[in-house]
């Protein structure tokens, strides 16, 4: 268990009724730093610090109780558990694991692919094919933490440090790793060294990766899908490689934000009825904390598309947007191809004054496709 005080600040006591703030956790890049930051120290010095306090980007200095310290002939390891707070991680709860060994004079901080810590196998990503899949931001922090024992102890920072995970093959394939071309293990992450609950940040992160894969690969067209039945559903409509396909989930937005600033020709939106009447509705993350089938608008939607006006009159009372398509098909409305059409506006506007084109593909449950938009430019 590991505490982060914030200094100068009286604790907020919430109110009755009211839900305390979600709990912010750490990321695999800030574990795995301050388990190499403990581990250095005990090469060195033959003592491990605990709690081990580790420098984030920010400033902000967390410190972290080991859950392990061994030393040996010629090494020394540490470990921490991962708590992502109130994030819904597949890492939470995982064991970080530093294992440091003396390096070769000059050599600076070289690092290893523990068990469970996968290796890049596919360019795009912002290390090389070859590489422990330890990305840059935790790579600093790592460095900074051999560097402030340096500056403590007067000792050299030519160490190698091999980061594990233990469970961390099979945590590897509930994540995008796989896809990405990161074999062997998971990805060492972080930007910011907290997970914000919530956020995502680590699916985010993927997605900008996936895309980056993408277009090292020379793919010309991509398909975000918001679950595995559209995603399997436009892969077998478009006969797409794996590379090209993006498990974009909920976050519509975010991947489509990085497109426009990382093109490719041809960007594909797929999801069922209801997330794409979300997003015809002008909302960029599709879950329902972000909100909810405005059944007002598909009813609008239903009049454009030219539904009898008891139909339009019952779809505010709908018990949801399936029922409403299931009304609407009994009708013989059309009204996935006006969510559709309403849904790739959406996404024209974010993708304004690009060279990129844009669709959108509805699918139902069992991956039918209801409606499809023509590729239209921002």
């Amino acid at each position: 268990m590991h505490v982060l005080t914030l200094r100068g600040r009286a604790p907020i006591v919430p109110r009755m009724n009211e839900k305390p703030p979600l709990r912010r956790g750490w990321t695999t890049g800030t574990c795995a730093a301050a388990a190499v930051r403990a581990a250095f120290q005990a090469l060195v010095t033959g003592a491990f610090p605990d709690p081990v306090a580790v420098a984030l980007p920010g400033g902000q200095r967390p410190e972290f109780c080991l859950a392990l310290g061994e030393r040996g002939e010629g090494f020394a390891r540490a470990a921490i558990v991962k708590d992502a707070g109130d994030d819904p991680d597949v890492t939470h709860g995982a064991l970080i694991v530093a294992t440091v060994r003396p390096g070769e004079a000059g050599a600076g901080v070289v690092f290893r692919a523990g068990d469970g810590v996968g290796t890049v196998t596919r360019p795009g990503l912002p290390l090389a094919v070859g590489e422990p899949a330890i990305n840059p931001v935790p790579r600093a922090m790592i460095r900074t933490a051999v560097a402030e024992v340096c500056a403590a102890t007067g000792a050299a920072g030519d160490v190698v440090v091999e980061i594990s995970v233990p469970d961390g093959v099979a945590l590897a394939q509930k994540t995008l790793s796989p896809r990405l071309g990161i074999v062997g293990g998971l990805s060492i992450l972080g930007t910011t060294g907290i997970v914000v609950p919530f956020s995502c940040s680590a699916w985010i992160h993927s997605i900008h990766r996936g895309i980056d894969v993408a277009r090292a690969a020379g793919v010309a067209q991509i398909a975000g899908a918001t679950g595995a039945t559209s995603e399997a559903a436009i892969v077998a409509l478009d006969g797409l490689p794996e590379v090209a396909v993006i498990d974009m989930g909920d976050f519509v937005g975010g991947m489509l934000k990085y497109v426009r600033t990382h093109p490719v020709d041809r960007v594909t939106v797929a999801g069922g009825f209801a997330k794409m009447t979300k997003f015809s509705q002008g909302l960029l993350d599709l879950h329902s904390r972000a909100g909810e089938v405005d059944l007002g608008h598909l009813a609008r939607l239903a009049a454009e598309a030219g539904a009898p006006a008891a139909l339009v009159e019952r779809i505010p009372a709908a018990n949801s947007a399936l029922d409403v398509l299931q009304q609407a098909q009994a009708d013989g409305v059309d009204i996935a191809a006006v969510v559709a059409a309403r849904a790739v506006a959406t996404a024209a506007q974010v993708l304004r004054g690009t060279p990129v084109g844009i669709d959108v593909a509805v699918f139902d449950r069992t991956g039918v496709l209801l409606a499809r938009t023509p590729v239209v430019r921002g």
